[in-house]
């Protein structure tokens, strides 16, 4: 999905050159990393909203949108859901706006305490989300460019960053920790395009 021809050189590793020339190999490798994951990150995003781009979504809205359908009753507290999907309350109430314009969600009262307002996902969000699922599952999520066990180890090596952040509890169970308990492989590329994408989110604007 480029837009420009290739360059004829990696800018990451001139910069890496660059790096390791005037402060030695040491601060260069982190250097290299993260700048790389801020790429792929730009990258994925980009693929990601494409994908969606025909269902009338962003990633951000498919990742509210499947975080109500994962939910037990499909409602969540605007609150709760900026907790889960790692998002500041105000981003998460203009996420809902749109998609509640959009007529994929809706507000209604809390049961137990009227004074709060949950977000609940309308029908048209659980047929949209299904169908954006799909289309996402057709395409491996744009991570076709990787075996199944370097995207294990991508999700390995990121959540000690993740933990060392506090996104979640040092003993709690991680995605790479739910990844090896997985069916075998021939089991699980199989069933690949039955299940629905696990809520691992992926940061960007409404």
């Amino acid at each position: 999905m480029a837009e420009s021809q290739p360059l004829p050189f990696d800018p990451i590793a001139e910069a890496r050159r660059h790096w390791r020339e005037r402060w030695g190999e040491g601060p260069a490798r982190p250097m290299a990393a993260v700048t790389s994951i801020m790429r792929a990150q730009q990258i994925l995003l980009a693929r990601l909203n494409e994908l969606l781009r025909p269902h009338g979504l962003t990633f951000p809205r498919y990742e509210t949108l499947m975080l109500l359908v994962f939910s037990s009753r499909g409602s969540l507290p605007v609150g709760k859901m900026g907790e889960r999907l790692q998002v500041h309350r105000t981003s998460m109430t203009h996420m809902a706006d749109r998609l509640e314009e959009a007529g994929l969600v809706t507000r209604v009262s809390h049961a137990q305490d009227r004074r709060s307002t949950l977000i609940a996902i309308t029908e048209a969000g659980r047929e949209l989300a299904e169908r954006a699922t799909q289309a996402l599952n057709a395409a491996g999520m744009a991570m076709d460019p990787l075996a199944p066990e370097e995207q294990e180890s991508i999700t390995r090596l990121l959540s000690a960053i993740r933990r060392d952040e506090g996104d979640f509890a040092a003993d709690a169970v991680t995605a790479a920790d739910v990844g090896s308990t997985a069916e075998p492989r021939g089991e699980r590329a199989a069933a690949g395009g039955e299940r629905a994408v696990a809520a691992e989110p992926v940061r960007g604007s409404a």
